[in-house]
């Protein structure tokens, strides 16, 4: 009220926002807002040097880019405002004028004492950002009733903006102080008033950009997150444009319209990173960032229905996010903000990654966005990189001497560098004939382990970049011999080609699996690496987790999280354990495939895991199946790739004749060794035995024929004893058969195995609750075989009632 009383009898500059369309002598009116002519300067702002005005051919003579003014010395526009916050924005389109080509410009950018861009390409950041024009937007608070603009070419160059927006804030848009990521629930002030933030992403998530004609106070535009998005197909689209309000006096913050609709979580099943509900940004290391992230629960309407954790930079920044309580109830709009600084920023690449959180028994554990943005935080009043380039200036030849200088000091260095490393590697390959000549004279034999390792890149990704990509723990070598008492073979629970696997305890008696790598094994060291690869990218209910890694003294150990009940093949046959029942057989399939399904589907390429087999299907304390083993998984093909061409690896029996024949992977190769699985679990028998008759040695070809005569029911795993549908049987062995197609174009997806497995489950499920007895399941077991021709297939004693209950429940299911 004071500052409207002020400004209605004219005791302060009304600070109403300024909109100036630069190099043209008249006003313009587009969506809604008065464009003012920068040729006649108001009262409200002016230019102290004209430079050029360029007017290019636009199709539409109403076009805010159809003019330009360009400056070859320095320039300033003066804004005379009221004290406060403001969004200042600059318009840059690349036109060609005369003898001033965009592609030859460079300049900095100066408001009042921040540089907002330095030594500044348009044309260079436009086709990065595939753009046709660019609006540089930065945040600051104007402490005295000037705003300065300054514009200044480099040397040689010109400078050139088509329009400026000066836009106050009277609300506190930003407020002190803010969760910092990795801090431990720590706070920092943002101290705006010193450094000011420059808008680096501003995204609508879930729907198509907002054009800033629609951000009715602020003019912001809004952008759309598809092309940030690490995996668009991870998530759907939710919206509710009914009754949206704010959870407290916000309306600034953002739109309404940003808060009606959201992205949501496809596959509740996935509980980490880069493959759900995942963003990937470009950014500069070297600064601090602002993340504000926008919610509003459009679904819930009550607590705890929707709890999930936010990932930034692969750092928890919050957990138990519950939207619904944080904002105080259904079609609440609210806001968090999280300071991420430099020191997290280990790339260039910025991840925001939302993931459920299970732990507190909330009764959906998908997440939800409606909006991000990522704000840029200046460093010594700079958001430029002014400091890794030279600077030449505007001086003359003072600026090019002191260039020259520049320049002979970094030749003058390089060469002296290249000297000494010339000298370290003749010392180097010197010492190392010297070594070779005593090994030959004593006949030693070096040792074979730190020969591999020599081979490896894990050499060299101790504490380069290899390593720091990795999201697991590295673990000293002292903590492993504790956790196994020092590799004690009692602690033994598995061994494989890569060498042995012990159960041992880390902190708090938390037991693990840990690999250790055997020094003979030259596969050994290409498989730990690209296990440590894909592990560190991939998190779901259904893939074994890695908890870490151990690469010192030349070993190469992997530390997993423990699957207490062992591998599905151990409880199908070859040990003591009680047998599965055909609920849990089922359950495990369906298990392994939906972990199989995330990796085919989970990432741009997919990833195709390569050893699908009983041994590396796993089963926790609640035989919940995950799949293992990483070792030989490869990134699938490109969109404009039907396979990729590889060396055959995998386990014999398992193996997709098609892939042994080419050498040609696709993901139809998994599909190929999973339906060696689904026999292998129903038969439960060896997929090799070579001391049965020649026409059941293999698994694949002994029990395909069986399931063509529609007589599977035949060599059904007798510890069953009948207790199964006969229909999910059924449907069971037809999905296993299509897996075996010889060609892969005929076989089915993983997804597509995965919905009939889950829909045999509901035929076995549906089975039991209609009342079928055991007795009835062990006599429809035992019935004879009925001659069809050259066939023989079983009595089909389906009940139209079952099948139409469970058609019924699968398409529910699938809705």
């Amino acid at each position: 009220m004071i500052i409207y009383f002020c400004r209605r009898f004219g005791l302060v500059q009304a600070a109403e926002p300024l909109f100036v369309d630069c190099g043209s002598n008249s006003s313009i009116e587009i969506n809604g807002r008065t464009w003012i002519g920068d040729t006649n300067p108001t009262r409200d702002f002016t230019l102290n040097s004209p430079g050029i005005v360029g007017v290019g051919e636009a199709k539409n003579n109403t076009s805010l880019y159809r003019a330009v003014r360009i400056f070859n010395t320095t320039a300033n526009y003066n804004f005379s405002l009221v004290s406060g916050t403001y969004y200042v924005r600059l318009h840059f389109f690349p036109l060609s004028f005369s003898k001033f080509n965009p592609n030859e410009s460079s300049f900095d950018v100066n408001v009042n004492s921040l540089k907002l861009v330095s030594h500044f390409n348009i044309t260079e950041e436009i086709s990065l950002k595939n753009f046709t024009s660019l609006v540089k937007e930065c945040f600051l608070d104007v402490s005295s009733s000037q705003l300065v603009i300054g514009f200044v070419p480099i040397s040689g160059s010109f400078a050139f903006v088509n329009a400026i927006e000066v836009v106050p804030v009277f609300n506190r848009l930003f407020v002190d102080p803010v969760s910092r990521v990795g801090g431990n629930g720590l706070r920092d002030d943002l101290n705006l008033g010193e450094r000011g933030m420059e808008t680096i992403y501003r995204l609508n998530v879930g729907v198509p950009e907002l054009e800033s004609s629609e951000d009715h106070d602020l003019w912001r535009q809004w952008k759309s997150d598809e092309r940030f998005m690490f995996t668009l197909n991870a998530a759907s689209t939710q919206s509710n444009t009914s009754s949206i309000s704010y959870s407290s006096n916000e309306s600034h913050v953002a739109p309404v319209l940003i808060y009606e609709t959201a992205r949501v979580m496809i596959n509740n099943e996935v509980i980490e990173k880069k493959f759900n509900m995942s963003w990937k940004f470009s950014v500069d290391s070297s600064f601090d960032y602002l993340i504000r992230l926008h919610f509003c629960e459009l679904y819930y309407e009550k607590p705890k229905q929707r709890m999930f954790k936010i990932y930034i930079n692969k750092k928890t920044a919050a957990e138990n996010f519950d939207v619904f309580v944080r904002a105080g109830g259904k079609n609440k709009a609210y806001h968090e903000d999280y300071l991420v600084d430099s020191d997290l920023q280990q790339s260039d690449t910025l991840w925001l990654q939302l993931g459920p959180d299970s732990s507190n028994g909330a009764s959906s554990t998908d997440a939800l966005l409606n909006g991000l943005e990522i704000f840029k935080l200046s460093k010594n009043g700079n958001f430029g990189q002014a400091s890794n380039k030279i600077d030449i200036g505007d001086g003359g030849s003072a600026g090019n001497k002191a260039r020259s200088k520049t320049l002979w000091l970094v030749i003058s260095a390089s060469i002296l560098s290249f000297l000494i490393l010339l000298s370290i590697c003749v010392a180097l390959v010197f010492c190392l004939c010297i070594h070779r000549k005593k090994d030959n004279v004593h006949g030693l034999i070096g040792n074979t382990m730190n020969a591999k390792a020599q081979k490896s890149p894990l050499c060299f990704a101790a504490n380069g970049s290899n390593a720091s990509s990795r999201t697991g723990r590295r673990f000293t070598i002292s903590e492993i011999r504790v956790a196994t008492e020092n590799f004690d073979e009692s602690l033994i629970i598995g061994n494989g080609g890569f060498g042995k696997v012990y159960k041992g305890e880390i902190e708090e008696g938390t037991p693990v699996a840990i690999k250790r790598a055997n020094p003979e094994s030259e596969q050994g060291i290409v498989e730990f690496e690209t296990e440590i690869e894909m592990l560190s990218k991939l998190r779901h209910r259904h893939l074994v987790s890695m908890i870490g890694y151990c690469d010192e003294e030349n070993e190469m150990i992997l530390v997993y999280e423990y699957m207490a009940n062992g591998t599905l093949r151990s409880h199908l046959y070859g040990s003591n354990l009680p047998p599965l029942t055909w609920k849990q057989r089922l359950e495990a399939c369906i298990g392994a495939a939906r972990g199989l399904h995330y990796l085919h589907t989970g990432a741009d390429k997919g990833i195709i895991h390569r050893d699908v087999k009983t041994t590396n299907i796993l089963l926790d304390e609640n035989f919940i199946a995950k799949m293992s083993d990483f070792g030989l998984s490869k990134t699938g093909p490109g969109l404009d790739r039907t396979h990729v061409s590889t060396a055959v690896k995998g386990s014999f029996g398992y193996l997709d004749p098609e892939y042994f024949r080419r050498q040609q992977l696709t993901q139809k190769s998994d599909v190929y060794s999973f339906g060696v699985v689904l026999f292998e679990v129903v038969c439960a028998r060896p997929v090799i035995n070579p001391t049965l008759p020649k026409d059941e040695i293999n698994i694949a070809e002994w029990a395909i024929r069986w399931q063509r005569r529609r007589s599977l029911v035949t060599i059904v795993d007798t510890q069953l004893q009948g207790n199964y549908s006969l229909e999910s049987l059924k449907k069971f062995g037809e999905i296993a058969e299509k897996c075996l197609e010889d060609e892969a174009k005929n076989r089915p997806t993983m997804g597509e195995v995965l919905w009939h497995l889950e829909y045999a489950l509901q035929l076995h499920e549906t089975f039991i609750r209609n009342g079928y007895t055991e007795s009835f399941a062990a006599i429809a077991h035992g019935l004879p075989l009925i001659k069809e021709g050259d066939e023989e297939v079983s009595l089909d004693l389906s009940s139209s009632s079952i099948e139409h209950s469970a058609e019924t429940k699968a398409d529910e299911h699938e809705h």
